[in-house]
């Protein structure tokens, strides 16, 4: 097994590249960091349903659709694969539980099976909704998965038949990706802070807890996996447990929305429908080893921003900078990171001086 080197610098990637799943918050992120990695060497494939999304190297294909995949396999002769394919609304997949099997296991089997047939590095993200959260959490690699979810469910069964088609591939569990999305609704910020700029309440979990993780650390990590010929699962979460309630705190104070839309329940308090996991934290100890650091600032990194107790964000002080543009600044990025956080938001056509 290869260990840390250069490559988290200058990372070898075998080109082309190609990104599967960009219309969610980990792929989009990802389509920028490599795009200004590798000019014209990056292809990003997104659903044919989000035509929103164009521009550069962005192709319109179901991963479901294997002829489609075989057909841009063997014009590009891709050299790695970024899987981020996936559903994760958690009502839609409940409801709807083949078109979770075909968002979330198919397009894994099939791109498992590209890859391994045309020889490519493979790096297939999974995510923590893989267990319950019942107990305190810091779940290691070697826990067993007992999901209540049906997409918690289709993604552990991806897992396996990553591993099973692609021995040689990478699985990397993810939480929340910390970044701006295509739409500005997806993912926890964007969601949270579309309620909010439009004076729409959000209720957030008091006892759902993730391992939230700025995406600019993840696409590093996964620029690493991408040049390493290292395989298995590995856990990638956030050193800092963060509850959904914080979450909206963060964004409801940092945003200088209305204190009073953010409600927050218990799990057990809120609709049958989706079931919602624990205490989710995963550790990353086994990553960290590998790579021989934590590559993950907490989120936020600023603990200013971090809630002390449920009426934190009531509290305010005469001169506190609540706006979109320190939302911008210190929840989709950190500010001594070199970041693409602006070139998203400009080919978005919003600024982070822009109030929602």
């Amino acid at each position: 097994m290869q260990r840390a080197g250069t490559a988290a610098l200058s990372p070898r990637i075998p080109l082309p590249l190609l990104i599967t799943g960009i219309s969610g918050v980990a792929g989009f992120n990802a389509l920028y960091y490599f795009r200004r990695l590798y000019p014209g060497q990056v292809i990003g494939v997104r659903p044919e349903v989000t035509w929103q999304l164009v521009g550069p190297g962005i192709v319109a294909a179901n991963t479901e659709d294997l002829p489609t995949l075989e057909a841009l396999f063997r014009q590009y002769r891709f050299g790695s694969v970024l899987n981020a394919t996936g559903n994760c609304a958690l009502k839609s997949c409940e409801l709807a539980p083949d078109m979770a099997h075909r968002a979330n296991v198919v397009s894994a089997r099939h791109l498992a099976t590209l890859a391994r047939h045309h020889d490519c590095r493979l790096v297939h993200l999974s995510c923590d909704l893989v267990y319950s959260g019942i107990g305190n959490g810091q779940y290691r690699e070697c826990d067993p998965v007992d999901p209540v979810t049906v997409y918690g469910k289709t993604v552990a069964e991806a897992e396996r038949v990553v591993a099973q088609i692609h021995p040689g591939a990478a699985i990397l569990r993810i939480s929340l990706p910390m970044g701006p999305s295509f739409n500005r609704h997806a993912g926890a910020i964007d969601w949270i802070q579309s309620r909010f700029c439009k004076n729409r309440p959000a209720t957030l979990y008091y006892d759902e807890v993730r391992s939230a993780t700025y995406c600019d650390d993840l696409n590093r990590v996964f620029a690493w996996f991408l040049a390493n010929d290292v395989h298995g699962l590995f856990h990638t979460g956030g050193p800092r447990p963060v509850t959904l309630n914080q979450i909206g705190q963060i964004v409801n104070k940092v945003g200088g929305y209305a204190p009073s839309l953010l409600h927050g329940c218990l799990r057990h308090e809120a609709g049958p429908i989706p079931p919602r996991a624990g205490n989710v934290t995963m550790n990353s100890e086994r990553l960290y080893e590998l790579l021989g650091h934590n590559p993950f600032q907490p989120w936020p990194k600023d603990e200013a921003f971090m809630p002390s107790d449920r009426d934190w964000h009531y509290r305010r002080p005469a001169n506190w900078p609540g706006s979109f543009a320190t939302l911008a600044a210190h929840l989709y990025r950190y500010p001594d990171c070199d970041s693409v956080v602006e070139a998203i938001l400009n080919d978005l056509q919003l600024t982070v001086n822009s109030e929602q």
